[in-house]
């Protein structure tokens, strides 16, 4: 009995040591124990993630990827392989498991090894929320006190849907949600009874148990929470049999991206650090949808490339990427791994050369296929030599091929063909006219390749595409489009620019007084000038200051006239826009609206609209070219051109000057005249009839000196684009060619210039983008009369043969006087001095 007694005693006096050091230990971690209710409130890390307005994401940022889900959202077994494989009792303790803790000590103490962990869900929430991962005393008490307020605070179903949110799950993937995407490329809802259960064992060691990196241990872990969810009855012998089964499938899946536009989401990423700061942006789960047409987008990307492989293979072959081998050939998995170390380039994939047959050729691919490019697609890689020359035309495949070489190559569609990687640049950018939404933009060909976003940030020279802004200010200054213009070359020379500058016609031509709509549609470089010298020189650079471009880009001499000013295509964009709409300079925009990770919109773009305000609480914008920053939300409604609130774009011309250079800008495309009776004309866009063959479309060509740039820019019924394309190389010339791609002479080769070199892409854009949008009519504004006038000389006419047509003008511009049926060109104009202006 003594014995006893001491031994009672002995063990109360255990106890109490046991609940005052327990105690003891509380208070002493208590100054540094975390405030558990901020779980209650607790925000989850989420990516940054851009959207296209069409709810297409085009990427995602951020460190952690993480998909929260609420727990009713989880399949009940993947919650269970959880449970069998972390904390079996986790609906009965209330922290922390006696049960479990006592079979951790007892197999430590029977093998001397920790093989069995005592850690509970609710332990684990606890570190990972408040705790690190310091295998230290202290914070394992810490740990079982935190976990003990967690579970006064929060239900059971509460901590398991943090934990399956926040648990680490390897790969970056955080959580059920986002491992679901990462291993399997699906919704979690989508997951098969071993899928989940490979998922629900890799808490234990996300690294060494990752399928992706240790597949065979991967599986193995599998097969054990397969078992326990057996052993504790989740699942029965046959499902627990049928899944252990099931071969791993696991491979490593990106964000599931539906829209690849790397530019705008860049710009859209810029804006969010900018605004919000590195940290938050890529935490809070902001969704942000910008203003990109995902169908329109992908045409843009596409005529983009189209256009610079075009331009790209007239110019010739550069030859290999490598040379693989040069005498004994490696066996095939030799060259495929060597193959597989290469990064495609959009649709260009790297091959070998294995042999060459008269006028075909065999290739390997990186996936081990062998294929055959036929004389289609190699025909067009004549020898490059310079960008003005290019060698003879090939006849045969070893012309240009050699085996053990290590070339690109892309189905353009039809076929497999040779193909490079592209030296030109190009950059291309559409715009709403109603409101500036920027619907698509395409910074360069290949993002991995350069991340300069040409859209905002090269500045290139204009070109001609400034022509229809000179003309426009002439019209404000009492032009007409029956005005006529001498085109004869010009003898007083620009003493402003330091030397005798005497600009030419391209091609060096000159027919004379000419009207001021065919000036334009043919873009007739000395009626350019001339129009600017009626205007003057500083009346023209207010007038495209106007436009949205930035004066100190404008330089002052008569140069301005051709282009000589060096913009952005996002400029030039806006500014054809304001053709476009009826004379509204609105700002391009491409953040439509900023959510939270819980859906609430906390930003929302207030376009500027393209109409006239029908109130006095017109709102007009101070800076053109902010992007259209978005502002906090209000109750307001976005307005459009019918209500009454909203921001109101500036009109910067009148409604009938936008409409007469629009018409101007549709012969640049249509041309004029009557070909039958041999006085049809063509405009340097005339490529855009052929192929788009609708009426409702203007553009303008525009090529720099030398060469340099080209551009195209111009507009349908619901769009506003423009193309670049010239090289990042300012000092690079675009060159000329002796052929077409297909190695034969056509009517498009010589030198590179807008309307062969840019507007082919353009062509290809627009024509895709209007299809099933139904040809729209030309409305004349109110303000805007229609009379007949002779084609020679602009005056009035009675008659109705090819000598006349209908003209627009602006009422009380239109000619007075009519021409005498005595009179024609020849004596009318044979005593002009060659510097006159003629109206």
């Amino acid at each position: 009995m003594k014995w006893l007694k001491r031994i009672v005693i002995a063990l109360f006096s255990l106890a109490l040591l046991g609940v005052g050091a327990i105690v003891a230990a509380y208070f002493y971690v208590l100054p540094d124990l975390p405030d558990v209710s901020t779980l209650k409130n607790v925000q989850l890390q989420t990516p940054l993630r851009i959207y296209s307005s069409d709810g297409k994401l085009i990427s995602q940022f951020g460190e952690k990827r993480r998909i929260p889900l609420k727990l009713e959202e989880v399949p009940k077994p993947l919650l269970q392989a959880f449970l069998a494989t972390e904390d079996a009792r986790f609906y009965e303790h209330g922290g922390i498991d006696p049960v479990g803790v006592i079979r951790a000590a007892i197999v430590m103490l029977t093998t001397g090894e920790k093989k069995q962990g005592a850690s509970t869900i609710t332990m684990q929430v606890a570190r990972n929320f408040f705790l690190t991962r310091d295998k230290t005393i202290i914070r394992k008490v810490k740990e079982i006190f935190i976990s003990y307020h967690i579970e006064q605070l929060l239900t059971k179903d509460e901590i398991l849907e943090l934990y399956v949110n926040r648990i680490y799950l390897g790969q970056r993937a955080y959580g059920v949600g986002a491992a679901a995407q990462v291993y399997f490329g699906k919704n979690v809802q989508d997951l098969t009874l071993s899928e989940m259960s490979m998922i629900a064992g890799l808490p234990k060691a996300p690294s060494t148990l990752n399928p992706i990196t240790s597949p065979s241990r991967a599986l193995a872990r599998r097969n054990v929470v397969l078992m326990r969810m057996n052993e504790v009855g989740y699942i029965s012998k046959a499902e627990y049999q049928a899944a252990v089964q099931e071969p791993l499938v696991a491979k490593y899946h990106g964000a599931e991206i539906d829209l690849y536009a790397p530019y705008i989401s860049e710009m859209a990423r810029d804006y969010m650090v900018q605004k919000y700061g590195e940290e938050e942006a890529y935490t809070n789960g902001y969704n942000v949808y910008t203003t990109i047409s995902s169908e329109q987008q992908l045409l843009a990307q596409q005529a983009l490339r189209n256009n610079v492989y075009a331009y790209d293979e007239r110019h010739g072959y550069r030859g290999p990427a490598a040379v693989l081998w040069t005498d004994t050939k490696p066996d095939n998995a030799q060259i495929k791994a060597e193959l597989a170390k290469i990064t495609p380039v959009q649709e260009l994939q790297p091959a070998a050369v294995l042999s060459i047959d008269g006028q075909q050729a065999s290739v390997l691919t990186a996936k081990g296929e062998t294929k055959v490019i036929k004389w289609d697609g190699l025909k067009w890689a004549r020898k490059f030599i310079t960008d003005k020359r290019q060698g003879a035309v090939p006849k045969s495949a070893s012309d240009m091929l050699t085996v053990g070489e290590r070339i690109w190559i892309r189905d353009n569609g039809q076929y497999l063909q040779l193909s490079q990687v592209p030296e030109v640049a190009s950059a291309t950018v559409a715009l709403d006219p109603t409101n500036g939404a920027i619907r698509t933009l395409v910074g360069g060909y290949s993002f991995s390749q350069s991340q300069y976003n040409r859209v905002t940030q090269a500045k290139r020279q204009l070109g001609s595409n400034i022509k229809p802004f000179i003309y426009a200010a002439a019209l404000e200054k009492g032009f007409t489009l029956a005005t006529l213009i001498n085109n004869a070359p010009i003898n007083k020379p620009d003493i402003s620019q330091g030397t005798a500058w005497r600009p030419k016609n391209s091609p060096d031509i000159y027919g004379g007084p000419t009207r001021l709509r065919v000036g334009l549609a043919q873009s007739i470089n000395v009626m350019s000038v001339r129009a600017m010298r009626h205007i003057g020189l500083d009346a023209a650079i207010a007038e495209l200051t106007k436009f949205g471009f930035d004066p100190n880009d404008l330089p002052r001499n008569e140069s301005l006239a051709l282009g000589s000013p060096s913009v952005t295509p996002l400029q030039v964009v806006t500014a054809f826009n304001v053709f476009a709409n009826g004379g509204f300079l609105v700002e391009p925009f491409y953040i439509e609206r900023v959510e939270d990770s819980f859906g609430n919109v906390i930003e929302k773009a207030n376009p500027t609209l393209a109409c006239k305000p029908s109130n006095s609480s017109m709102q007009p914008s101070s800076d053109p070219m902010n992007f259209g920053e978005p502002t906090t939300p209000t109750d307001e409604p976005v307005a459009h051109c019918f209500e009454q609130t909203g921001r109101y774009a500036p009109q910067i011309i009148s409604e009938q000057t936008a409409f007469l250079i629009t018409e101007a800008l549709k012969s640049v495309i249509w041309g004029g005249g009557d070909w039958s009776k041999g006085t049809g004309w063509q405009g340097t866009a005339w490529r855009a009839a052929q192929l788009i063959k609708r009426h409702d479309i203007a553009g303008k060509t525009g090529t720099t000196n030398e060469s340099r740039d080209t551009w195209f820019s111009g507009f349908g019924p619901t769009l506003t684009s423009t193309f670049w394309v010239g090289f990042d190389d300012h000092g690079r010339q675009l060159g000329r060619t002796a052929w077409n791609s297909n190695g034969e002479k056509d009517q498009i080769t010589g030198t590179e210039a807008g309307a062969k070199t840019a507007g082919p892409g353009w062509n290809e854009f627009m024509n895709n983008v209007l299809k099933g949008v139904p040809e729209t009519t030309a409305i004349p504004p109110e303000g805007i009369v229609s009379v007949r006038i002779d084609l020679a000389t602009g005056k009035l006419t009675r008659k109705t043969d090819y000598t006349s047509a209908f003209e627009y003008f602006i009422s009380g511009t239109e000619p007075k006087e009519y021409i005498s049926e005595s009179q024609d060109e020849n004596n009318l104009f044979i005593d002009a001095p060659t510097d006159d202006l003629f109206q």
